[in-house]
């Protein structure tokens, strides 16, 4: 549970507004925004898909602004509802984004939303790119970054050679923000077993392949490993955390399902060097693979907003990722502290398939604790119960019918 004994005061005149652009009610990461930063007696306002999501009940929750969106919106639609909601608020608010859509659509319509709201920042250009996964790629080439050997094929014969040259299996993931909404080639991080597959799911995916693929890093030689910091507008971390990822669902592809604050200083000196090489500023979530067969982190994402899992991370001071952002827009001090070692994060709607997933996988994560000193699950908190019900419930025919897709999937690949 977020700490309720923080070594500083949030300034309660100011409220926070959970902003996310696309259909994804059971969001843990929103949440923990609202209950991290509600906690301390900011006033917390989200956009929500229905009256009826987690975040909407949660407590510590002022007001739900119930706006649907499939992220197809034109930018001055997005921009348009943002402001109204801004001046239904009334007051100057701090922007929390849980997407890259939100994050994107904030850096670029930075000049119409400074009117209402306050967010870091940043070259308007950056949080595409970063979101993008040949961006990205382009960005850590440039300055020595390692990351996975990747293609971006613009056609079905691109598509056709790489098949007859890559060495399988690969990844193949959605290549831009706000294309993964409107027209999206996989759901989600795919692994793909070998060209005849590839070819095959490659004639859905149009004249021009929205998609990035990617050389796999083999689970059995590998570790992942999680970053989140907020930096100030000299690229500088104010606050910053390293983890390892001990589970994920779908497995080893998707959202964090079991977490353990581990401290890397290597890790965190690689991810404050290329933050302050690119300029950024603002909080980050990235996702790291150590492949031991060449003893390097390869960078795997950067997502320029909060991560779902943020909560793992809190230093002595009782600072999070969010917090940092609120103190700093707020114009106090963010307390420096220690990340808390040992603790975990466990989501409790995904974190069994995942267990039953990873015990047939060969994946080993070495530098997890054998015991935590503490465990943040991303529902249940015993001051807001509601959010924990209201996701079991609407969990259960979405999240069935998850697991037999991907058990059907599994069964397919081993056939």
């Amino acid at each position: 549970m977020a700490s309720r004994s923080a070594l500083f005061g949030a300034d309660r005149n100011v409220p926070g507004l959970i902003v996310k652009i696309g259909d994804y009610p059971l969001h843990h990461g929103g949440v923990g925004a609202i209950r991290s930063l509600g906690r301390l007696g900011v006033p917390m306002y989200a956009v929500t898909e229905d009256r009826w999501t987690p975040a909407a009940l949660s407590r510590y929750l002022r007001h739900a602004f119930v706006w649907p969106t499939t992220g197809t919106e034109s930018p001055d639609r997005l921009v348009d509802g943002l402001l109204r909601i801004g001046r239904r608020i009334g007051r100057p608010t701090v922007l929390i984004p849980t997407d890259e859509e939100a994050a994107v659509l904030i850096a670029e319509q930075g000049d119409a939303l400074r009117e209402r709201f306050l967010f870091p920042r940043v070259d308007p250009a950056l949080p595409r790119r970063l979101a993008s996964k040949q961006g990205l790629h382009e960005l850590c080439a440039e300055h020595g970054v390692p990351s996975p050997a990747a293609a971006f094929p613009a056609s079905y014969a691109d598509i056709e050679a790489y098949a007859a040259r890559a060495r399988f299996p690969v990844v193949a993931k959605n290549r831009e923000a706000f294309e993964r909404r409107r027209q999206p080639a996989v759901n989600g991080t795919t692994r793909i077993g070998g060209p005849a597959q590839l070819l095959s799911l490659a004639r859905g995916w149009g004249p021009r392949p929205g998609v990035i693929l990617q050389e796999y890093l083999p689970r059995e030689d590998a570790e992942d490993w999680i970053v989140h910091a907020y930096f100030d507008a000299d690229s500088a971390p104010l606050a910053m955390f390293t983890g390892v990822k001990v589970r994920s669902w779908p497995p080893h592809a998707g959202m964090t399902a079991r977490a353990y604050v581990v401290d890397n200083p290597e890790l965190a000196a690689i991810a404050a060097q290329f933050v302050k090489a690119i300029g950024f500023a603002g909080t980050i979530d990235l996702d790291l693979r150590f492949d031991r067969r060449d003893g390097q982190y390869k960078l795997l994402d950067f997502n320029p907003r909060m991560g779902a899992q943020f909560r793992l991370f809190e230093n002595t001071a009782g600072v999070d990722v969010v917090r940092a952002q609120h103190l700093h827009l707020t114009g106090r001090t963010v307390p420096e502290a220690e990340q808390r070692p040992g603790r975990g994060f466990v989501v409790e709607n995904i974190d069994l398939p995942a267990l039953l997933a990873y015990r047939r996988s060969g994946y080993t994560t070495p530098h997890a604790p054998v015991r935590p000193t503490g465990t943040e699950l991303a529902w249940l908190a015993g001051d807001d119960l509601k959010p924990f019900f209201t996701m079991a419930v609407r969990f259960v025919r979405p999240g069935a019918k998850h697991l037999f897709q991907m058990w059907r999937a599994a069964r397919r690949d081993t056939v």
